[in-house]
């Protein structure tokens, strides 16, 4: 009996060690194919320098829906969006969760043709960095504190002013499932500033793909948009409170707790 039972434990032991082995396998072949992404895309970004933004955009979501595609064919990750309804021809200010390196790649594929709120340190990658300076984004340093803050404000309202969308993590870093980050000030004094109402998104996205985990585990991430928040007479702080208790409630309805720590 206690040799079926020591048979039964290394059993176990070996499903766990060969399950953690595929899933290393398929994140390996997952890096490679998202590295040639970087660069073949990346690339041809840069080769369209003279065409409109837009255009360049449009090669952006198109890099970002292989990615999306190769995550579900290749690591098992999926995801289902909720909340579209909420997606309106009225351009925003959309103020996400960040958790994981997955929201930076799917939101190019949800948002229409967004602008980006980014650590200045991306712009230094090769190739990405490279097409990414031609996107239009607003590159902030972000130990600059009320500097960032305004250089937000000043660039955010002109691009928002042209009908575009713009895209924030509120929380400036990713945090872990199951943590809060202080939310900064920068998105929601923008809102305050530019009248312009913030769209809350929350996800899941760190439970498959935590931050600095090369595995991928597979599943389906939920992705949920939140109804659009009016900023007129409100203050920054006001719209900032709102903002973190939709993302954060909903964040929590989403999350499974045996996922938090894996």
């Amino acid at each position: 009996m206690v040799i079926n039972k020591i048979s039964d434990i290394c059993s176990i032991m070996e499903n766990l060690t060969t399950s953690r082995t595929i899933l290393f396998i398929r994140a390996f072949l997952y890096q490679i194919t998202f590295l040639l992404s970087v660069i073949v895309l990346g690339t041809l970004i840069i080769l369209f320098f003279f065409r409109s933004v837009d255009f360049r955009l449009k090669i952006v979501k198109s890099w970002s829906s292989l990615n999306l595609w190769l995550l579900k064919v290749i690591c098992k990750l999926d995801f289902v969006l909720e909340g579209s309804e909420h997606l309106t021809e009225q351009n925003a200010i959309v103020l996400c969760k960040h958790q994981s390196t997955w929201e930076t790649i799917a939101l190019n594929n949800i948002i229409p043709l967004g602008r980006w709120v980014f650590k200045r340190e991306l712009l230094f990658i090769p190739f990405f960095g490279w097409a990414l300076a031609l996107t239009s984004p607003i590159c902030i340093n972000r130990s600059a504190g009320r500097k960032a803050a305004s250089q937000i404000v000043s660039k955010g309202t002109r691009i928002l002013q042209q009908g575009k969308w713009l895209i924030i993590f509120p929380e400036g870093t990713r945090a872990k499932p199951g943590t809060e980050k202080k939310y900064k000030i920068g998105g929601a004094l923008l809102a305050e500033k530019s009248g312009y109402p913030v769209l809350p998104i929350a996800h899941n996205a760190g439970e498959f793909w935590p931050k600095h985990s090369f595995i991928k585990w597979p599943g389906t991430i939920t992705i949920s948009i939140g109804p659009m928040i009016n900023t007129e007479n409100k203050t920054a702080r006001e719209i900032l409170s709102e903002t973190h208790e939709w993302i954060e409630t909903k964040t929590q309805q989403i999350s499974e707790p045996l996922r938090l720590n894996r």
